[in-house]
């Protein structure tokens, strides 16, 4: 019978074998999964799958789970799972139902208790060296690099409610719809800067994409615009981290991306990775860049930290207690994922946030969220931290959080 521990990988097809007693497979499992050895190492990608399109990395044959992860002098702590906090018992069965395919496709599954990286595991495109695809996620490092600036004393945090066409001096002002004044940095922040344009006007921006460079991007945006008012400002998952991203480009010395590269991604180390650049020349800032997963535990560790790293501060204390904050309530048509132990979602600086309910208890949770089932899910209370990547996932995260993760760090 094969062995389910560190030293020996799990094997996709040998976990889905009925022929072993399930309980037997457990007691193994469980019993054996501490033994790390130096010559068990997480999967990387070679340099050919680093460079090919992220779907057409192949998937893992053998699974990696490690209860001790490896200290790979990158910044992160690291300690035991069970030692140094959790259930193991609990995180380990549910590595194995992820392992055995049963839970959204998930690419890695990372689990941070007391400011220390305890349980480390990559399934199917999953590799330690491999950056995944964010999508979304990206907004909360786009907001973060706002924080930064503020921080650095390029803004304010009162400037947050100053109009944001203040910062943008490129524009024609002559040429906004009606409203234009009402749109803030908070207000693009929070998904309610009220700007609405249709999928017809995108394509035929798109057609011109030499008019959307530099700030000709919110200049069209806010010439073609419906007028801005009080009941357009209202919570419309979209466009808006993109006139954050031009308001950056605007007020820091250099660009944006040198910005984001000098000021962020140096300082935490965080150097194998990638972002896309919009039609406007600036970084995309709703989507398109790619963190590993240990990195994607550094952007959590800086919101856990109240924009704190390695002692300095980062970013503003307030800055990260908003992003991170419950400051406005999506309607139904905009909640992200969910499930029956999920309720009051909300939404900060481009944090999701919701109750999570296990027993008769519920626990408050921020999180950066990302299509596809990229995950960087922060619950204060319990100084815990929890990192997933995945690929076509089902979106039911916050709810596998709520059941299975949650008990294995409540006292």
């Amino acid at each position: 019978m094969p062995r389910y521990d560190f030293t020996t990988p799990i094997n996709n097809k040998t976990m889905k074998s009925k022929t072993v007693p399930l309980p037997l497979i457990l007691l193994v499992f469980i019993n054996s999964c501490f033994a790390q050895s130096k010559d068990r190492l997480a999967p990387e990608a070679t340099a050919a799958e680093t460079a090919a399109s992220f779907r057409d990395v192949p998937i893992l044959e053998d699974v990696f789970i490690d209860a001790a992860p490896m200290d790979r002098k990158d910044g992160i702590a690291v300690g035991k799972l069970g030692v140094d906090g959790g259930k193991k018992t609990l995180i380990l069965d549910l590595a194995r139902d992820i392992a055995d395919n049963g839970h959204d496709n998930f690419d890695s599954f990372l689990v941070v208790h007391g400011g220390k990286l305890l349980f480390e595991s990559y399934y199917l495109r999953g590799r330690i060296n491999l950056p995944h695809p964010q999508a979304s996620a990206t907004k909360a490092y786009t907001g973060l690099a706002l924080g930064r600036a503020i921080q650095l004393g390029y803004l304010t945090m009162a400037d947050l409610d100053r109009p944001l066409v203040h910062f943008l001096k490129d524009l024609n002002a002559t040429k906004f719809v009606e409203g234009v004044e009402k749109i803030t940095l908070h207000k693009a922040l929070t998904m309610t800067s009220g700007i609405r344009i249709t999928e017809e006007q995108q394509a035929v921006f798109e057609k011109t994409p030499t008019a959307l460079k530099g700030q000709g991007q919110v200049q069209m945006l806010l010439e073609h615009t419906t007028p801005i008012t009080q009941v357009s400002q209202q919570f419309k998952y979209g466009g808006d981290p993109t006139l954050v991203m031009q308001v950056l480009e605007a007020i820091v010395p250099g660009t944006a991306q040198d910005f984001i590269k000098k000021e962020l991604l140096d300082k935490m180390d965080i150097t194998d990775y990638s972002w896309r650049t919009s039609v406007s020349g600036l970084p995309e800032a709703g989507w398109g860049s790619r963190m590993k997963s240990r990195d994607m535990v550094k952007w959590g560790m800086l919101a856990m930290n109240k924009g704190k790293w390695k002692g300095e501060q980062l970013v503003p204390e307030a800055f990260v207690t908003k992003a991170t904050s419950r400051i406005v309530f999506p309607g139904d048509d905009d909640i992200y994922g969910g499930g029956p132990a999920v309720s009051n979602q909300g939404y900060g600086y481009y944090w999701w946030s919701a109750d999570l309910k296990q027993g008769d208890r519920s626990y408050f949770c921020a999180s950066a969220q990302g299509g596809g089932g990229q995950y960087i899910i922060l619950v204060e209370e319990l100084d815990l931290m929890v990192v997933v990547t995945a690929h076509d996932n089902d979106n039911t995260t916050l709810q596998l959080m709520a059941e299975r993760i949650l008990p294995a760090f409540i006292k």
